[in-house]
């Protein structure tokens, strides 16, 4: 795997959408499904790529919130913050979502969940669970 960007700014630019692309997704519009295991099993930001401390931002949509279970692995709050203003005003689904959002929830935690698709999920993404909300 190609090595992380250490900062935002570092992040390469999606020359279509004129974004962006977090260390997680192929493309703004695509998770890398092996990125987003690695963020999860290493405990490294879904945006920059390092180290996770605490707290954990989740981003997403109020539907994800509702349900507890995100797509978009966990990031620092700082890079939820910079990389949802980067992204404000794009009108595609983006960052894992089937839909385009019109408002994003960030949400902390100090752990979370793993969870994998079984074979009878219809969605086959693996979901981030949170185990304790610290704000949302």
């Amino acid at each position: 795997m190609d090595a992380a960007p250490t900062t935002f700014a570092e992040l390469p630019r999606d020359p279509r959408l004129g974004v962006p692309v977090p260390f997680a997704c192929s493309s703004p519009t695509q998770l890398d499904k092996r990125r987003v295991t690695q963020c999860a099993l290493s405990r490294v930001c879904g945006v920059c790529g390092t180290g996770l401390g605490r707290p954990i931002a989740f981003l997403g949509s109020a539907a994800e919130e509702g349900r507890n279970a995100f797509h978009f692995p966990p990031t620092h709050e700082e890079c939820a913050t910079a990389l949802l203003a980067a992204y404000d005003g794009v009108g595609e689904a983006v960052l894992g979502q089937d839909e385009p959002l019109a408002s994003w929830v960030v949400v902390t935690t100090a752990s979370f969940e793993f969870v994998r698709p079984g074979r009878d999920d219809e969605d086959r993404r693996p979901t981030f669970q949170l185990t304790r909300v610290l704000s949302g």
